[in-house]
């Protein structure tokens, strides 16, 4: 199982180029994205006044992903992450503490384009094609 960073749902989604560099760790792979990327992605929706036709196909695009649940364990971990810093001396966004979260909850590899939101939060297993670009 790998846990999907809301960015690389979204490069799926739009059928952008950069998802197939991350194509390779997918394959054979279970699939999972954390309660908060689906919110980000149903925000991103709601705030650009999706039609109800493309709202659907999100919906059912996220079908296909596990939804990890949160648990009491897991939400001691963001807090744990929101109260430390990352290597320029800044707090992870909430959202992004929720996702690494949910990474270290479920002990399994983040996929992420933008590892650098992530920096220095261990035990958390990046997977990113980011420096390619």
């Amino acid at each position: 199982m790998v846990l999907l960073d809301t960015n690389i749902v979204s490069y799926i989604f739009k059928q952008d180029s950069r998802a197939t560099l991350y194509e390779p760790h997918l394959l054979d792979q279970e699939l999972a994205v954390a309660i908060m990327s689906a919110a980000e992605l149903f925000q991103w929706a709601a705030t650009r006044n999706w039609g109800q036709l493309r709202l659907q196909q999100l919906e059912n695009l996220l079908r296909i992903y596990t939804i990890l649940p949160v648990d009491m364990q897991m939400c001691r971990l963001w807090a744990d992450i929101r109260a430390s810093r990352n290597a320029i001396g800044q707090p992870i966004s909430p959202q992004d503490a929720w996702i690494a979260a949910t990474a270290q909850r479920y002990q399994i590899p983040l996929v992420t384009h933008n590892p650098k939101d992530f920096q220095r939060l261990s035990p958390l297993t990046i997977i990113t094609e980011a420096h390619i670009i």
